[in-house]
């Protein structure tokens, strides 16, 4: 036993080493400004989701995807699976015991100098046994084996699986991250629809009222029949966009469903298109930070991480496997009614295995090795580059969505002045009815536009959240009535 511990000492120094390269995380990406706006340490990616949509309602609904959907449900099992893994590489460092019974009985009847190959594992009966015999054996050993990780294969693999462990847990935040947004932007374009139903019904009413008026004026011959044909084709246009609105409200809502985990149903509403609130400021943080906090980017450095460490794998395939191993144990055979007792056996010993004719597969295995993490490696560049690019399109949107915005409110200012007085002067006889049908078209398509806008302006914040790599974790409060009386009020979207 001594010469064992002086055996395993000699060789622990050496289970240190471990082949393959060290992953070191690329500097190459950092950046001091962002194209659009102004680098700081500021980030609207630092609110919680509860403290960015104000809507109780849509709180609710995000709640509850985030309880029910079925997406976030298969990450969490991912991540579950990868954590079991995880504990399974971990044992392959320990020495593995086991256990092993055997029993038999072997009955002759005639005179048999030997039992016939692999009858009894190659024991032999001795010529006294005569005219017959009988042999029975029973055995009980336990034995232990350990695998010396002197190249660093084992500890690679757990390297490996740690990675992955972590990718899958960034691949559950980006699903939760994306879920919020999704969920976010599909209430604001609910929302949307729901404003341009309501305008189109109020223009659909008004065409309405002209075409009742204008056919009791035709009928004292006050306006001919082409100004009541003109009426009725604008009173058809706004009950046609009616019914295609509200279409791709119940499309909308079905679509909605799925994101809550759960069959078509009505979607509860809360605020109005107009009465969301808006960030006071939007910052976008420091690009640096894009790296630490994007769950994308994380996911994809950790599959890097886990591809370089499978070179090492793949290189201490190729050198020789050591392994130490020992087992204890009780026998007892009976040959002949002659029983000597149970016999108490020890064993131990190294075993030594290695690659011979497939040395040469073994090592184009490293090279593949090499090539799945070069594809790593540019598939990560590649998210940092689009990240950088998402970034900078909500920039952009969010700054002139608010411009478009407040240039649309002032065109329908304008264009409601502009029907009224169209229509004075119609009704008084000054104007044709031209001028009605224009003033009343025009201000029915910039009212549309203009929800169009307020939801993009809506939805350009949300993707900048997402883009900045904002989210929500476990470790957060959840959302309360005291959460939201801390946090100071933003800017709502002005009305018409």
């Amino acid at each position: 036993m001594n010469r064992w511990l002086v055996a395993l000492a000699l060789v622990m120094p050496m289970a240190a080493c471990k082949m393959g390269p060290d992953y070191v995380r690329p500097e190459s990406h950092e950046a001091d400004e962002w194209r659009l706006a102004p680098a700081t340490s500021e980030s609207i990616a630092n609110l919680p989701w509860w403290e960015l949509l104000r809507d109780p309602e849509l709180q609710r609904l995000i709640q509850t995807a985030l309880q029910e959907n079925q997406d976030l449900r298969t990450a969490v099992a991912s991540v579950e699976e990868v954590q079991a893994q995880l504990v399974i590489a971990r044992f392959d460092l320990a020495p593995s015991l086991g256990y092993e019974g055997r029993a038999f009985v072997f009955k002759t009847e005639r005179d048999t100098l030997a039992l016939p190959s692999g009858g009894t594992g190659g024991i032999t009966i001795p010529s006294q046994v005569g005219q017959g015999g009988t042999l029975s054996n029973a055995n009980a050993f336990a034995g232990l084996k350990w695998e010396l990780d002197l190249w660093g294969r084992i500890r690679r693999s757990i390297e490996s699986a740690h990675a992955v462990l972590a990718s899958r847990e960034e691949a559950k935040r980006a699903i939760v991250l994306s879920l919020v947004g999704n969920v976010a932007e599909a209430y604001f374009d609910l929302r949307q629809l729901d404003l341009q139903v309501e305008i189109t019904k109020r223009t659909l009413k008004t065409w309405e009222d002209t075409v009742r008026l204008s056919r009791i004026k035709l009928e004292q011959g006050v306006i001919p029949k082409l100004d009541l044909d003109r009426f009725e084709a604008e009173r058809a246009y706004a009950a046609a966009q009616l019914a295609d609105l509200e279409r791709q409200v119940v499309q909308k809502e079905n679509q909605f469903s799925v994101l809550l985990g759960r069959k078509p149903a009505r979607i509860a509403r809360g605020l109005g298109l107009t009465e969301q609130s808006l960030p006071p400021a939007v910052p976008a943080g420091l690009p640096s930070d894009l790296l630490r906090r994007r769950p994308d980017i994380l996911q994809a450095e950790q599959e890097w991480v886990s591809a370089t460490a499978q070179i090492g794998v793949a290189e201490a395939l190729r050198f020789p496997q050591f392994s130490l191993t020992g087992a204890l144990g009780v026998a007892n055979t009976q040959l002949s009614g002659f029983a000597p007792g149970a016999t108490f056996a020890q064993t131990a010993g190294v075993s030594v295995a290695g690659p011979l004719l497939n040395a040469t597969a073994l090592g184009y295995q490293v090279k593949v090795a090499e090539a799945r993490a070069r594809q790593a490696a540019a598939q990560y560049d590649r998210t940092v580059v689009t990240a950088f690019k998402e970034v900078e399109d909500a920039l952009i949107a969010v700054q002139k969505s608010r411009q478009q915005r407040e240039a649309q409110e002032a065109q329908v200012l304008s264009l409601q002045s502009a029907l009224e007085m169209a229509d004075l002067r119609y009704r008084g006889g000054r104007a044709s009815y031209l001028d009605v049908l224009t003033a009343q078209r025009t201000l029915f398509d910039a009212e549309l536009a203009l929800a169009r806008t307020r939801r993009n302006q809506l939805t350009a914040v949300v993707q900048l959240y997402k883009a900045v790599g904002g989210g929500w974790s476990p470790d957060d409060v959840a959302p309360t009535q005291a959460n939201l009386s801390t946090v100071s009020r933003p800017e709502r979207v002005s009305k018409d």
